[in-house]
């Protein structure tokens, strides 16, 4: 079997022709594959959702016209499967009649980092519970709810440490935040740190917390803070969470503000849940996944596709995908 990535633009309508396998991302360059749908040879899109600024989404004509175009013209009756790159993506699509039974659990691979689960703990063995929070200081990341969470969480005597690393628009809000609500000692803002760094953050840190909202596509650093045995606490509506969090087994995902405070707290005060999520998440990532297990994984895939067999990928990247 070959499985092709085509590079060079004066080759690729040929690659995309002639390929046993085409997979394709969110590009501008559809016209590379449009004979090969109609050929009706196996191919793969590569995507998150459609509706991940809400349903008013559908009133977007430019999306209306995309969406018909990548997805609606092919996904019924063609040899055409989706690889999801967000875990509300099958729901998006199967609303209106497109990849039913056709989505397969995908996302994002990260470097995978192994470790002694008794020296990753031992990292975390901090005198006070420190969290991390990593991204841009842009709007719909919600940066300003780690402040409002130290601010509860000092109001009612909890001992903790936050962490914040990113820059961004928002930065300088969020450090008169901190000042204006006398929060210098609970918020450390660290500022843009490269991604070696990152991990190493997330290494010593005892819960990650991500605050973003739906229009967070997956969140590569949930994939990173799993793999480095933090306990998680994200937004139910980031992309990633359907498929890479098991609710109070390797992490929590939250509704709303209260219900963030009352994890944050639960973890704070339990540290045997806290650390049987650490490690829960710290599997679930290195075990399974992996960029290696996902090859593995979609080559199974494929081959069930050609033979006409059941999909024999249970979980993880490859495993079928529903809506949620």
């Amino acid at each position: 079997m070959l499985i092709t990535v085509a590079l060079i633009p004066e080759e690729a309508i040929n690659l995309a022709l002639d390929s046993d396998v085409v997979i394709m991302g969110s590009t501008k360059t559809d016209e590379y594959i449009t004979e090969r749908l109609k050929q009706d040879k196996l191919t793969f899109r590569y995507y998150a959702r459609i509706f991940y600024r809400g349903i008013f989404s559908i009133f977007d004509l430019k999306n209306l016209k995309i969406v018909y175009n990548k997805h609606f013209k092919y996904s019924k009756n063609k040899n055409l499967y989706l690889l999801c790159s967000s875990g509300y993506g099958p729901k998006d699509f199967n609303k209106f009649g497109m990849y039913v039974n056709k989505c397969f659990k995908w996302g994002y691979f990260p470097e995978t980092k192994f470790y002694d689960e008794k020296e990753l703990l031992e990292k975390k063995q901090n005198e006070k519970v420190k969290i991390i929070w990593v991204g841009r200081f842009i709007k719909w990341k919600h940066p300003e709810d780690m402040v409002r969470l130290a601010q509860e969480l000092k109001k009612n005597g909890y001992k903790f440490e936050i962490e914040m690393l990113g820059n961004g628009p928002l930065f300088d809000k969020i450090k008169s935040q901190i000042k204006k609500y006398n929060l210098e000692k609970e918020i450390k803002l660290i500022g843009a740190v490269d991604s070696d760094n990152v991990r190493d953050y997330m290494e010593k840190s005892n819960i990650f917390i991500c605050t973003s909202d739906q229009t967070e596509r997956w969140g590569v650093v949930v994939n990173e803070s799993m793999n480095s045995g933090c306990a998680v606490i994200v937004y139910k509506k980031v992309g990633a969470v359907p498929f890479l969090i098991n609710n109070n087994d390797n992490g929590y995902y939250y509704t709303n503000f209260k219900d963030l405070y009352n994890k944050t707290v639960e973890l704070i005060e339990n540290k045997e849940k806290r650390e049987k999520f650490s490690i829960n998440a710290y599997r679930t990532i290195s075990n399974i996944w992996t960029a290696k297990n996902a090859t593995k994984n979609l080559e199974l895939l494929i081959n069930s596709i050609i033979s006409n067999q059941e999909n024999p990928v249970k979980e993880g990247p490859g495993s079928n995908a529903y809506p949620v």
